[in-house]
């Protein structure tokens, strides 16, 4: 059975457009067969991108030149939205999937903006020496806990002083323990929001 986390999907193309509005700006994507929510943008990722950009406007004074990371991408949504919303934001995507991560670079292109998108398992594919000041996910989850911690422990190893992480998970499918994680690593983890059984955290690395 084909997953939205698989490395290089054979099944079937049947792509699909996806439109989407968020921040007052209407979107559209190219979806299609093997990809993570492939039908429509899914609650999770809906909810954490309106809280990260509420959020973000309160940093209005750093975000110029600063590197925010979309980790596992799927088709470029998070990363392209925050492109076009901060648009003096330099934003790399990253995910396993490699049918993803070609729509998500034929997506920016669609909309308008230059996202660096590239295949990575995690963060293997990033060089040791780049770090983010934004990381957004909404991690795979039906990957396995042991994927979704790793997605953790490396956004920490590539984010610089007073790097902020967001991330989006379901109560059922592990937010309480995603939160005493982020707790751990980070010294910190608040709610932005709790909406449908899934809870928007943000922590700060240093917490400076």
């Amino acid at each position: 059975m084909a997953h939205y986390y698989d490395g290089n999907p054979t099944t079937p193309e049947n792509r699909k457009l996806i439109s989407y509005r968020v921040n007052g700006i209407d979107f559209e994507f190219v979806s299609d067969t093997s990809v993570f929510s492939r039908h429509q943008t899914d609650f999770g990722t809906d909810l954490m991108l309106k809280s990260v950009i509420e959020d973000m406007k309160q940093h209005k004074d750093r975000i110029t030149d600063r590197a925010f990371l979309d980790l596992g991408c799927g088709i470029g949504t998070v990363g392209i939205v925050i492109k076009k919303c901060f648009m003096k934001m330099d934003v790399t995507g990253v995910d396993v999937n490699s049918r993803a991560v070609g729509l998500a670079s034929e997506n920016a292109g669609y909309n308008g903006v230059k996202v660096d998108f590239e295949v990575s398992d995690v963060l293997e594919a990033i060089p040791e020496d780049k770090m983010f000041d934004y990381v957004a996910t909404n991690p795979p989850v039906r990957a396995g806990k042991k994927t979704v911690f790793a997605f953790y422990d490396q956004s920490y190893a590539h984010m610089s002083p007073g790097g902020i992480f967001y991330c989006v998970l379901q109560r059922k499918q592990g937010a309480p323990s995603t939160a005493a994680k982020l707790e751990e690593l980070f010294g910190n983890c608040e709610t932005l929001d709790i909406a449908g059984g899934y809870r928007v955290m943000k922590s700060v690395k240093d917490n400076v």
